[in-house]
């Protein structure tokens, strides 16, 4: 009561003297992973909007890498319970990593507050493979498995998952696929276009150049709708969608009212021209959902990846 009534009379007062009060004094973001990332971009990005729309007066970050996230995660929960000025960033990798690593933390123990954007993934063959569309791909993903071998990210990452996912939805055991991690971008992109690989997966942008310059070609994406002209999984008959989302929670033990204050903050910062530029810029998905709507999706995803990581056998035993 006494930190509201603070804060009441304070932006009053700045009120009073004609400068602009802020909907939230100050806050803290927790990165949990190293400087440069998605999610480091992500949440710097998003405090950048939030405070060139006079909505925060500054933003603190304390970048914690490591396991996925989790360690980044605990300290966010050991160290901000009841802090109304509290964000960690996270997604999609945070959920994988929880699951593999059988934290001690997860998601269910912070605040959602909103899911913010989406990058989803394309599947590609080099120019010169035999296989001219998806059907081609998976008739011979069915007949041989282990034949087919998917290059992406890490193992049990979200190339993995989508590869997963695509061999649960056609009736390959998951378990048999063969997959090529790689360390970098560049790394898979040389083993793709020289056919090193059947296929490639990563995220739409990463092979953007690639297929405009005829290296790659492009059999799906893994949207609910087009993009730039590639046709979806669903269209062609595989029931599968996927997208490696980033997200925003608050700190646990903090009141409805306290989180829906965040949330309006966050939802203003979004709808900011800077935020607007970011996505359009970074090549973003705007994947808006807020509130009890996000926690349930966290949940929905908790199983859903929990569920195909361990037909990857990558899970739990």
């Amino acid at each position: 009561m006494r930190k509201w009534l603070l804060r009441t009379l304070v932006a009053f007062a700045v009120s009073a003297t004609g400068v602009e009060a802020y909907a939230q004094p100050a806050l803290k973001m927790m990165i949990p992973a190293n400087p440069g990332g998605g999610w480091d971009q992500t949440g710097r990005s998003l405090a950048a909007a939030m405070q060139s729309a006079k909505l925060v007066s500054s933003v603190q970050f304390d970048n914690k890498g490591g396991a996925g996230g989790t360690i980044g995660l605990a300290q966010f929960i050991n160290s901000s319970k009841g802090d109304p000025n509290g964000l960690m960033m996270g997604g999609m990798v945070m959920v994988g990593s929880i699951y593999l690593d059988d934290a001690p933390v997860n998601l269910t123990m912070v605040t959602p507050v909103a899911r913010l954007t989406g990058e989803y993934e394309a599947i590609v063959v080099p120019a010169q493979s035999p296989h001219k569309t998806m059907a081609d791909l998976v008739k011979a993903f069915k007949a041989n498995p282990g034949g087919v071998s998917w290059g992406g990210g890490s193992a049990g990452g979200t190339d993995h998952i989508l590869v997963g996912l695509i061999a649960k939805a056609t009736g390959v055991d998951p378990a048999k696929i063969n997959y090529v991690p790689f360390k970098g971008g560049g790394e898979a992109v040389a083993a793709i276009v020289g056919g090193h690989v059947t296929a490639g997966v990563s995220g739409v942008g990463e092979f953007a150049e690639q297929v405009k310059g005829g290296r790659m070609r492009a059999l799906a994406v893994s949207s609910p709708s087009r993009t730039d002209g590639i046709a979806t999984l669903k269209e062609q008959g595989i029931d599968v969608e996927l997208a490696n989302w980033r997200g925003i929670w608050a700190a646990p033990g903090i009141t409805k009212a306290q989180r829906d204050e965040l949330i309006a903050a966050v939802e203003k910062g979004v709808k900011s021209p800077s935020w607007q530029e970011t996505l359009k810029k970074n090549d973003w998905s705007d994947f808006w959902l807020a509130g009890d709507a996000y926690g349930k999706y966290v949940e929905e995803e908790n199983r859903r990846l929990g569920e195909i990581l361990g037909q990857l056998s990558l899970g739990k035993k």
